[in-house]
Order: C-alpha cells, then structure tokens, then sequence
C-alpha cells in the first residue's frame, strides 16, 4: 500500500527518479541507466534501512524543493547542496524526520555535481524490464513509465509511513566523500587495448585530462592532448558503463550508466565500476589521471561495494 508523501516544487535543472538500473534488457537496446553515483544513493537507502534497490531522486547541480504532505523519514547524500528543512540548514549524509507542510529545498551545489533524496519505503513508480530507472533517451522508467524527468507538480509516493520509525542516523565520517580536487580512475585493460601504439598508451596514463563541459549522464568527455595514431572505428560491439572509447579525435570518452548497449570507437580500457561514482560527481574542468588496475581488483572492489549496499540494517 501507497501513500502520498511529497510534492515537488521546482524540480532545478535536472531531476531523475533512478534505482539501482535495468539489467538484462540490453540486447533489446535498452540502457542500464540507474543511479550514476552508487556509493551516495547506496547510503541514503542503506541509513533509512531501504532495500538498495528502492527508488530514490537524483537530482543534478541543485535547485530543488518539494513540500512534505504527511509524515516521512529521509535521507540526504552527495553532492553538497545545502539542504534545508524549513529554513533550517540540514547536513548531508544523515537521516530527518518531516511533518506534512514541511517545505525541504536545494541550492546550487558547491562541491560535487549530483545530490540523492531517499524517502523511508522508497518512492513508488512503475516498473519497466525489472526497474523504474529513468532512461531519457529511450523514453523509459520515471514517475510516470515515459522517461520524463521530474517536473514541478509531481506527486511522490512512498510504500510506508511510519511515524514512529527512529531516524537519528548518519554516514561515519570516514564513508562520507567530498568532491574537490583531482580524481583517479583506476582503468582495466580492454580487447583493443594492444591497438593503440606504445606512445598513445604511455601518454594516455601519464596525461591528465579535464572533464568537459559537454559530458552528461550518457559520457564523460575529457580535454586534453589528443592521444597519437587512435585506431580507426571498428564493427560495433557491446559496451557499458565505465568502457574508455577513444574517438578518431584522440580525446577518451568514458560512457556513464545512459550510455548506448553498443558502440563502434575502439576501447582502451574500462574504469573500475567502484571508481565511476567518483567520475559521476565531476564537475566541469576536474582533473582526471588514470592509471593501470587489474580486473581481480576491479571485481573484488565492485562485490564489497555491491554486498554492503544490499545490506538492509543500518549498522
């Protein structure tokens, strides 16, 4: 049984009801999608003991605000957007308790590029292959089956009120990330990787490169010196979230969870799937260096990370 939770009131420039992805659809040519942040949205369903699969809000560089129309427990992670309830200031990475009227809003964010807002049961939308991811570009998933985002006026709902449930909770400050500074991708090697010459691959992992401005949920493009004799495009083939193409311009795209199921740029590597959460809260103009990883590292990383989240309990 649903109830009626909250209702937005500007929804800023961009605001997605995302979960956890839909898998098993890309042969139909249907992304993955789901949340691009795993480690920030896995907590705000984790602190109010929300099955890690439980829908949640992204909501990208802030702006945003919705009134509370009956009791909710909710979280807030991620980027920091300055969260208030009312008008008093929250901190990220914790647990709250809204009475109906509540207003809780959003500025623009000042570190990071997307915030999560979990509510207590999880919001409740239809499900499409297994998830109620929303896929912009195939017009799939989100509040309402079609792909939107979310719009001033929409109305949340959410699987369980309970107003008694305690939500005195937070992330140990030692699992809370701030997103200033370099970052560090940690790149397994592909099927292509032999292709590029000996000197394009030196300079690819001695290099550092610049998220541009144009990269959005389906890449992240990168500036910097074009990488020398860039293997020619090839047969397409599957690809996925986290795979390095390198286009004929020399420059390395690195594809994020709306990527498209196939791609034609040769591959030299992938990034670990632990460390996109990092590349995920990049703004425009963050420094980016890469270095060699292994894939028993790369698996071992993403199967801790995957079976903490599943953990219902709040430890």
């Amino acid at each position: 049984m649903s109830r009626y939770a909250a209702q937005i009131l500007e929804a800023g420039p961009l605001a997605l009801l995302q979960d956890k992805g839909r898998f098993g659809a890309q042969h139909l040519g249907i992304s993955v999608s789901g949340v691009a942040d795993r480690h920030a949205a896995g907590w705000a369903n984790r602190l109010l003991s929300n099955p890690d699969s439980a829908p949640l809000v992204e909501i990208c560089l802030g702006k945003f605000r919705l009134r509370f129309a009956d009791v909710c427990h909710f979280a807030v992670t991620g980027a920091d957007m300055h969260w208030k309830l009312n008008d008093r200031p929250l901190n990220s990475w914790c647990t709250y308790r809204a009475s109906a009227g509540d207003v809780l809003s959003a500025a623009y964010a000042t570190s990071g590029l997307r915030g999560y807002l979990a509510m207590r049961g999880g919001i409740v939308a239809p499900m499409i292959c297994g998830s109620c991811a929303t896929s912009i570009g195939d017009g799939l998933g989100g509040l309402h089956g079609d792909g939107v985002r979310l719009q001033a006026g929409d109305r949340l709902q959410v699987s369980t009120v309970d107003a008694d449930w305690v939500s005195d909770r937070w992330v140990p400050p030692k699992f809370r990330r701030t997103y200033k500074g370099p970052i560090e991708l940690r790149v397994v090697p592909s099927n292509q990787f032999a292709q590029f010459s000996a000197q394009s691959r030196h300079q690819f992992f001695d290099s550092s490169f610049e998220v541009a401005a144009e990269s959005d949920r389906m890449g992240v493009r990168l500036k910097g010196t074009s990488l020398p004799d860039a293997p020619g495009s090839m047969i397409s083939e599957a690809v996925g979230a986290g795979a390095i193409q390198v286009p004929a311009n020399g420059l390395p795209i690195v594809l994020m969870p709306d990527c498209q199921t196939i791609g034609g740029y040769p591959k030299l590597g992938h990034v670990y799937r632990a460390d996109l959460d990092r590349l995920a809260q990049a703004r425009p103009g963050t420094s980016v260096q890469f270095s060699l990883g292994d894939r028993a590292e790369a698996q071992r990383e993403w199967l801790f990370q995957t079976q903490f989240f599943s953990a219902q309990e709040c430890a």
